[in-house]
C-alpha cells in the first residue's frame, strides 16, 4: 500500500497535540462563554447534518433543521462565517454581525495564544522530520485555521501545503474540503495518506474521497466502518509503518 504514498497529510487539532492540554487552558473562558461555546458547538452540529443531507439530494431543501436554515442553502457557503454566525445567532437570539465579530475575536482568535504553551505529542517532531527528508509532500489541512497555531507550535516549517476547510465554505468530513487538499499537494487522493485523530471527520471524510487513512485512537476504542488502513497509538508507530 505504501509504495503508492506519495504524501502525508495530516489534521491538526487532537491529532498532533492532546486536547485536553488545550481544554484545561480554556477553563476560565468555558466558565465565563459556556452558554457561546454550547450554541457554536451546537451550530457546527447543524452545519454537519445540513452538509450531508446536501451531499445525499444537491436538488431538495432540507427541512429538519429548517429552524436555522434557509430553505434551499447548499454547500459549499458563499461565506463560511457569516453563515456560522447566523445559525449561532438563531440560537442564541442576538444579532448575527455583532456574533460573527465576538466568534471571531473570542474562539478564533482569542484561543491562539493557548499554542504558545501547549505540547505536541511524543514523536511528532521526529515524525514530521522523518517524512519530509524521506520526499513524502507535506499537507495539513484543519477545520479552524492553522497558520498561528503551527506558528506558535513550532512546526510551521514542514509543509508544503496548509489548507483550512472552512475557507472553502464548509467543514469536514465534507469531500470537497478533501479534494481541495489533494489538488494543492498536485497528487491524486489515491496516493495521499490522511493522518487524524477524528473517524467521523477525518477518516470518513478522506476515505470518501479514496485517501488512505491513518487513525490516531485511544486504545480501546471500537472498530469502525470505514475501517482506517492503519491505527496507531503514538508516533513511533506511524513512522515505522510509513519508513521502514
Amino acid at each position: 500500500m505504501l509504495e503508492n504514498i506519495k504524501g502525508a497529510a495530516f489534521d491538526l487539532d487532537g491529532t498532533l497535540y492532546p486536547n485536553y492540554r488545550l481544554n484545561s487552558r480554556l477553563i476560565p473562558f468555558i466558565l465565563k462563554e459556556g452558554r457561546l461555546l454550547s450554541a457554536f458547538g451546537k451550530a457546527r452540529t447543524i452545519i454537519r447534518k445540513e452538509q450531508e443531507k446536501s451531499l445525499k439530494d444537491q436538488t431538495q431543501s432540507s427541512t429538519s433543521t429548517s429552524r436555522f436554515l434557509n430553505p434551499g442553502s447548499r454547500f459549499p457557503a458563499s461565506d463560511f462565517y457569516k453563515f456560522q454566525a447566523e445559525i449561532t445567532a438563531k440560537i442564541l437570539s442576538v444579532n448575527p454581525e455583532q456574533l460573527k465579530d465576538k466568534i471571531e475575536r473570542l474562539i478564533y482568535r482569542g484561543w491562539e495564544p493557548f499554542f504558545k504553551a501547549i505540547k505536541l505529542f511524543k514523536g511528532v517532531i521526529e515524525t514530521l522530520e522523518a517524512l519530509k527528508k524521506a520526499g513524502f509532500k507535506m499537507g495539513l489541512m484543519s477545520d479552524f485555521p492553522p497558520e498561528r497555531k503551527l506558528e506558535y507550535l513550532g512546526i510551521s516549517g514542514f509543509w508544503d501545503v496548509v489548507q483550512c476547510s472552512e475557507y472553502s465554505g464548509v467543514i469536514k468530513p465534507h469531500p470537497l474540503s478533501f479534494n481541495k487538499l489533494a489538488e494543492a499537494m498536485s497528487l491524486p487522493p489515491e496516493n495521499i495518506l490522511y493522518i487524524g485523530n477524528s473517524h467521523s471527520y477525518d477518516i470518513r471524510g478522506a476515505a470518501g474521497v479514496g485517501m488512505k487513512t491513518a487513525w490516531l485512537k485511544p486504545v480501546l476504542s471500537e472498530k469502525k466502518d470505514p475501517k482506517p488502513d492503519f491505527s496507531f497509538t503514538n508516533y513511533r508507530q506511524l513512522l515505522n509503518f510509513m519508513i521502514h
